[in-house]
């Protein structure tokens, strides 16, 4: 399992790698016998393989020359492909023969200045457009309104997302005069743009127009405490917002303590995200008041901010009253023992629970009991995540007893790496019993980058319960150090199962 799991989510999206264009037709009549020969479809799009580059740019080049023959074509993409950038001239110069497109996606085309003045142009050529995806083109940044100058009132725009696009204040501002503009929009997403938290003035102006608007997604964006104000003011006009994200913006802390009142008149938010926001006390004691009232909330994010540790235990009993939650994460918070005690008392009243994340909270290390009626309670429970808790022996040994009385059915995640203190005779007693999570598909039991290991004879159980576990992927164990026995057993394990199960015991010495 990759490291980086073992991170918080604070540094945004992760970028997939650079895509080979595939072409899938439909939907539209091709009007040359050689098109029609295609798979049918009415998106032109991206896949995963990885040729060569120059075979990308070629494929690529061929694509466009199709774009005269789908004029139904409702689906552009070609994202994740750097040699787009300077030759996007070569599709805008096509866009008029595809005048239903509703989709256009050109995230991380390495776009330039002279990319973007032609997109703007082409754009006219494409009045049904629904959905505009240009995230990680940082030259997006300093000429958005070169781009969508040309949105008039009546855009039909539902989908917006500039990711990462080095947006400037300026740019902030046009997005704020702009919004009005935009009656259908549904999502907006600006997030990692850290210059525009200067102009969320008129963004904030901008948003108490946009009524429809569904998710807003403003994560590292250079957020403040006067931004949650203004931000509130803004939340009363937007009754249908979904999804709320304005999490790793480390200076907003202290901008709940005088003005969360409108967050509650989102009705139907369903989705919170406010991890790393450096909340203080005053902003749990504000929240405390709010999001309990948020009677559609099915996900909440607070991880990573730790004044929680001693602040949250009305927050968290609270949460008892949301009964629609199904996800939350409560990383990295520094829960003591009162606060973790609240919320346990608190989850065994979240049926739906599906996510449950306390990783890097230490006082969970010895009081896992304090979990018991949620695990066995919980019928919904797909992901547990424990990792670098200071759980010990004790605690291994109870969550083995709730497996083996045949709760947690339903787990397919359970993280218990980077607890270093837990016996061999624990990892024995678990692993012993780990075979009944029969839909689990991924398992962690690394230890932390300092330590290494000598793996006991408790890997023989695991190696047994593997092949009792139908759905099984991934198994993390870095840094567990297998002798040679046991390393000449996973071999052959190896070959049975035709890598079926992939074991990362990478870092073994």
């Amino acid at each position: 399992m990759s490291e980086t799991r073992k991170e918080n989510s604070s540094d945004g999206e992760t970028k997939p790698q650079t895509s080979f264009v595939n072409k899938f037709f439909g939907g539209s009549k091709l009007r040359s016998s050689k098109a029609e020969r295609g798979k049918e479809s009415n998106d032109l799009r991206t896949t995963d393989s990885q040729p060569s580059a120059e075979t990308q740019k070629t494929a690529a080049l061929d694509t466009v020359t199709l774009l005269p023959f789908l004029p139904d074509l409702e689906k552009l993409d070609i994202s994740w492909n750097d040699f787009v950038g300077g030759t996007l001239h070569s599709v805008t110069e096509q866009m008029h023969f595809v005048s239903k497109l509703k989709s256009l996606r050109l995230s991380s085309c390495r776009l330039t200045t002279n990319d973007v003045q032609a997109l703007g142009e082409a754009l006219k050529a494409v009045p049904d457009l629904e959905e505009l995806n240009l995230s990680w083109n940082s030259n997006v940044g300093g000429n958005l309104s070169l781009i969508l100058q040309n949105f008039q009132a009546g855009s039909k725009i539902q989908v917006l997302e500039l990711v990462d696009c080095a947006l400037t204040s300026e740019d902030g501002a046009f997005v704020g005069q702009l919004l009005p503009m935009l009656q259908s929009l549904e999502v907006l997403d600006l997030s990692i743009n850290r210059n525009i938290g200067g102009s969320l003035h008129s963004i904030a102006q901008g948003l108490k127009s946009a009524s429809t608007l569904k998710v807003l997604k403003l994560q590292s964006c250079g957020l403040s405490q006067k931004s949650v104000k203004l931000l509130d003011a803004a939340f009363r006009y937007l009754g249908e917002l979904r999804k709320l994200d304005l999490s790793c913006n480390k200076e907003l802390g202290g901008g709940f303590e005088d003005s969360p009142a409108q967050v509650a008149s989102l009705e139907h938010l369903a989705v919170l995200d406010l991890h790393q926001c450096s909340l203080t006390a005053g902003d749990v004691v504000s929240l405390t008041q709010v999001i309990p009232l948020l009677l559609s909330l099915q996900e909440l994010d607070l991880s990573a901010n730790k004044k929680m540790g001693s602040s949250s235990e009305n927050l968290l009993s609270r949460l008892r009253f949301l009964p629609a939650l199904t996800s939350l994460l409560i990383n990295n918070c520094a829960l003591e023992r009162e606060t973790f005690t609240a919320l346990a008392e608190a989850s065994i009243h979240l049926p739906a629970l599906e996510v449950l994340s306390l990783s890097w909270n230490k006082c969970v290390g010895g009081n896992l009991k304090l979990l018991l009626e949620t695990l066995k309670l919980s019928t919904s429970l797909h992901v547990l995540r424990l990792s670098s808790c200071s759980l010990v022996t004790e605690d291994v040994a109870l969550l083995a007893s709730v497996i083996h009385t045949g709760h947690l059915a339903r787990l397919r995640k359970l993280d218990l790496s980077y607890n270093d203190s837990i016996c061999d005779a624990g990892w024995a007693i678990f692993c012993q019993n780990v075979w009944l999570l029969k839909e689990l598909t991924e398992l962690d039991i690394s230890l932390r980058p300092s330590a290494f290991r000598d793996c006991g004879q408790w890997f023989r159980h695991l190696l047994c319960a593997v092949t009792r576990l139908p759905e099984i992927t991934e198994i993390g164990m870095k840094r567990w150090v297998l002798p040679p026995s046991l390393e000449e057993e996973l071999q052959c394990f190896d070959r049975d199962h035709r890598s079926s199960v992939h074991f990362d015991h990478g870092g073994c010495q």
